[in-house]
């Protein structure tokens, strides 16, 4: 059985963005609508550090998109079941199936679904990114995908691909000797808000054990 995991080494991340853009250009995404982020643990506005200069500085980075839950909350509340779980643990969206209520949004802990309320508006009058990027249509949810397009492809997500810090660790958490496995081998990690009960799928790395 597959069970698709992300690791991601805060060490490493430089906060440059790389992996929100890769993301939005490879699948075509509208002009308002990322489905990676990167939040800044520190002072009020992104990049910026909380604590006195210059011995008492905190900072930190965290690439957020979907956390493609185990016990996802955003399937657990849709009533129509557009949002589910594919048996390698993706969390997906039917899009003829959804009808734009919210729900999922809502209940998502990690506010990472968007909401296409209005026909989608792009920067150029082409596509851009993989020849099979997901379509996106007026009136539904939509939200990242682990890049599945690419995945039955037999490659990685597109936010993996540019990122120079190499901070993004994928595989399968059920194969000991994938690269998501192999890296959060005896490391310490954090994964955020566990109190939801949702079981999130995205590990972050802090430091190694001692």
């Amino acid at each position: 059985m597959t069970r698709y995991a992300m690791a991601i080494d805060l060490s490493s991340c430089i906060a440059c963005h790389a992996c929100s853009v890769a993301c939005k250009v490879n699948n075509n995404l509208a002009q308002t609508v990322w489905w990676n982020r990167v939040d800044t643990d520190g002072g009020d506005y992104m990049d910026t550090a909380r604590g006195t200069y210059p011995t008492d500085l905190h900072r930190m980075h965290y690439p957020v998109n979907c956390q493609h839950c185990s016990k996802p909350a955003c399937v657990a509340t849709c009533p129509t079941g557009a949002s589910y779980q594919r048996d390698d643990g993706i969390v997906a969206i039917k899009q003829d199936d959804c009808i734009g209520c919210g729900t999922c949004i809502t209940s998502c802990p990690y506010d990472v679904r968007t909401l296409i309320e209005d026909e989608p508006e792009y920067v150029v009058d082409f596509p851009l990114g993989d020849y099979d990027a997901p379509q996106h249509k007026a009136g539904t949810a939509e939200k990242c995908t682990f890049c599945t397009n690419r995945l039955d492809r037999g490659e990685v997500p597109a936010c993996m691909e540019l990122c120079p810090g190499r901070a993004r660790h994928w595989g399968d958490m059920d194969d000991p000797n994938s690269d998501v496995a192999t890296f959060l081998k005896g490391k310490d990690y954090e994964r955020l808000l566990v109190e939801a009960g949702t079981e999130p799928n995205v590990y972050y790395v802090t430091a190694k054990k001692s």
